[in-house]
């Protein structure tokens, strides 16, 4: 499997944190955007919290624009500007798991979840026990953050 560089997996986080700009800001739920790119670098998916519905999280908007199984995701990378979520309301399911499900191999994050909504999420846990690669930016979290500035974070 090809393994972006640094600079492909900035230019996609770039990518990401615009579109978690389009979120129309609540005062419940992160600004988030995703991307899922295909191993040959091309963009398959893109999605942002609260695109399609009030409680859609990034990661599930874009994953639901792909078809269930669809094979470029076993070499797929998604780019999620916040760490993706591991636990929601009963009726949901956390975006970790659904990434899980769909077999992305490969996880880019800029920002990892602060306690603000849940007290420990565990995302880069969970995905990191499964065996999928995580890559984290911490160049960009700065990026990330100020997508949620409605939220009153430092």
């Amino acid at each position: 499997m090809h393994a972006p560089d640094r600079d492909e997996d900035l230019r996609w986080m770039r990518r990401a944190i615009s579109l978690a700009a389009l979120c129309p800001p609540a005062a419940g739920a992160y600004s988030v955007g995703a991307v899922i790119v295909a191993e040959d670098g091309t963009e398959l998916a893109a999605g942002y919290s609260r695109e399609a519905d009030p409680r859609e999280h990034a990661e599930e908007a874009a994953l639901a624009k792909l078809p269930a199984g669809d094979p470029r995701l076993a070499t797929a990378t998604i780019y999620s500007s916040l760490e993706p979520c591991s636990q929601r309301s009963a009726d949901r399911t956390p975006c970790t798991q659904r990434i899980l499900e769909a077999g992305i191999p490969r996880v880019v994050i800029a920002w990892r979840e602060p306690p603000l909504f849940v007290a420990d999420c565990v995302g880069v846990e969970q995905l990191a026990e499964a065996g999928v690669d995580v890559v984290e930016l911490p160049e960009l979290a700065e990026a990330a953050r100020a997508a949620n500035s409605h939220l009153g974070l430092s």
